[in-house]
């Protein structure tokens, strides 16, 4: 049975009262800066290196937002502690994606073991 669309407006109403949405982001807005913090300063530093390996690597800068992207993704499984093999088949299956979208392979793989100390998946 469909929900009256009455209680929905009604629903959606509480839920985008402004003086409740302001007091909860209040309250939580110190320990939100707090995190905002630590993660951008680990941001910074990877995205500093993937830089340093295009650099090294001879990329192209107008490349460097896809090999950023790249580290991105690399860098989201590595804070969501994926590691050993798990995290070397994840690389894998990224890099064959990037390098499916055209960037080199040997950067690619440059960075997840350069930047990110994950190796090549053992071979079945």
């Amino acid at each position: 049975m469909p929900i009256d669309p009455t209680k929905r407006i009604g629903n959606w109403d509480q839920k985008y009262n402004l003086e409740r949405v302001n007091a909860i982001l209040v309250e939580k807005r110190p320990k939100m800066l707090e995190h905002v913090n630590s993660v951008m300063v680990s941001l910074a530093s990877m995205e500093q290196q993937v830089k340093q390996v295009c650099d090294g690597s001879g990329v192209s800068t107008i490349q460097y937002p896809f090999y950023l992207c790249f580290g991105r993704e690399m860098w989201s499984l590595i804070r969501k502690d994926i590691s050993g093999e798990s995290a070397a088949k994840e690389a894998a299956v990224l890099v064959t994606k990037w390098t499916g979208r055209g960037l080199t392979q040997a950067v690619l793989q440059a960075i997840r073991t350069d930047v990110f100390n994950v190796s090549a998946p053992v071979a079945p």
